[in-house]
């Protein structure tokens, strides 16, 4: 099934309150399953047919299903049969382009990564590299998910990501502009594609499996070779013209010379990107060549020179954390970085920074917190991308046009 370049769009007005209340009774599946229609019906404030009708729909689309051997409460009167979401049936697929390797993954309905596959592409051009990112994903549907419809396929990049045209508007580290990365994809796999900044579909990923505080309001502070931010407060997740807000790679460090592409010197990502640290390392002898794996194991058994450089990129990040609390005041700020996730000290490195220069009263070791998905968080952010889609309007194209199809 091939889907036109602006891939799936969402209801419009006149179905919105519908999908709207079956939104309502997915998320809290998602939330509380197995759950019973009448405890949804509670929660949501929908009535008890609203919530069975909806519940039908959802499991005809193949996103909910019925738990068996329910018993009738005292043994008498109807049964109160949970319900669940339904992992069985279908697919998402993930993908995350990174600066030196594109990792493919298929998830479930919980966001949670079944297989994922990480794939070098150092020279490659725009059009081959997500040509082999197409055929990686039918591989591992074949591999790992025959008996399953795929639902979509969610893009996660860093840059500056314009989700509504699917267009990867510049990715400077690599190289690309305006790259239809949703038309290509669509035409190569015949799936439904949606496309975002991973820090923002990282806050998608939090909202819907994560840290319960991200929905109320929340700030991703995204740090590897690419160092940016995302913001969200009630069910908005904001986006700006075109989708360019979070851009916090050109913030200024304290008493950082580093020298920028952009012809400044001391800018975040500059000072602190993974490349930057692996560089210092082989400058100071503590590596042959520039390869940031290798500094965080070495950092990971205890090197005390890999941890203090470790420590001090955690300070440098705390910089940006504090001024990001100050201006949003979020209820929470999660940190993707991996040497938050794998050496010991950072996070407290981090926090303490913040401590040290936030105005606004915040406990760090309450609102600084890391990722909720260690070691999957580009897999994750990939299938976020389109789960945000599926759980935001369950009756919308994505599962209506699929079930027309099959």
């Amino acid at each position: 099934m091939t889907l036109p370049a602006e891939g799936p769009q969402r209801t419009d007005a006149r179905g919105a309150r519908r999908s709207a209340s079956a939104s309502a009774v997915l998320r809290a599946v998602l939330d509380e399953g197995p759950i019973a229609r009448s405890t949804i019906a509670r929660r949501t404030g929908l009535s008890a047919a609203a919530v069975t009708g909806h519940s039908a729909e959802l499991a005809r689309l193949g996103l909910l299903r019925e738990l068996p051997g329910a018993e009738p409460r005292g043994g008498v009167g109807r049964p109160h049969v949970p319900v669940d979401l339904d992992t069985r049936r279908h697919v998402v697929g993930g993908l995350h382009l990174a600066v030196h390797h594109a990792t493919v993954a298929l998830l479930d309905l919980r966001g949670n990564v079944l297989v994922q596959h990480e794939e070098p592409h150092d020279g490659l051009a725009a059009e081959d590299l997500l040509a082999r990112a197409a055929e990686i994903l039918d591989d591992l549907l074949l591999g790992h998910a025959p008996d399953r419809e795929p639902l979509g396929l969610g893009v996660a990049t860093g840059g500056w990501v314009d989700r509504a045209s699917g267009t990867v508007v510049e990715h400077p580290l690599l190289g690309w502009r305006d790259v239809p990365v949703r038309e290509l994809l669509a035409g190569s796999t015949g799936l439904a594609v949606e496309v975002d900044g991973h820090a923002r579909a990282l806050v998608h990923a939090e909202r819907l499996f994560g840290h319960p505080r991200a929905r109320d309001s929340v700030v991703q502070l995204f740090a590897g070779n690419v160092v940016d931010a995302a913001f969200a407060t009630g069910a908005t997740v904001h986006h700006g013209p075109r989708s360019a807000a979070g851009a916090v790679a050109h913030l200024p460090v304290d008493d950082s010379t580093e020298p920028c592409r952009c012809g400044r010197t001391g800018c975040l990502e500059a000072t602190v990107s993974e490349g930057t640290l692996a560089r210092r390392a082989v400058e100071r002898g503590m590596l042959a060549r520039p390869d940031f794996p290798a500094l965080l194991a070495l950092a990971a058994s205890g090197d005390a020179a890999a941890v203090r450089l470790f420590h001090d990129r955690a300070r440098l990040l705390g910089q940006a954390a504090a001024l990001l609390l100050d201006v949003l005041n979020p209820a929470v700020l999660v940190v993707v970085d991996r040497g938050v996730a794998g050496v010991p000290g950072c996070l407290t490195a981090l926090r303490d920074e913040v401590r040290a220069r936030s105005i606004g009263g915040h406990d760090p070791a309450e609102t600084v917190v890391p990722t909720s998905f260690p070691g999957t968080e580009l897999t994750t952010a990939g299938g976020a991308v389109l789960l945000d889609v599926l759980f935001d309007d369950p009756l919308g194209p994505l599962l209506t046009g699929l079930s027309r199809a099959s």
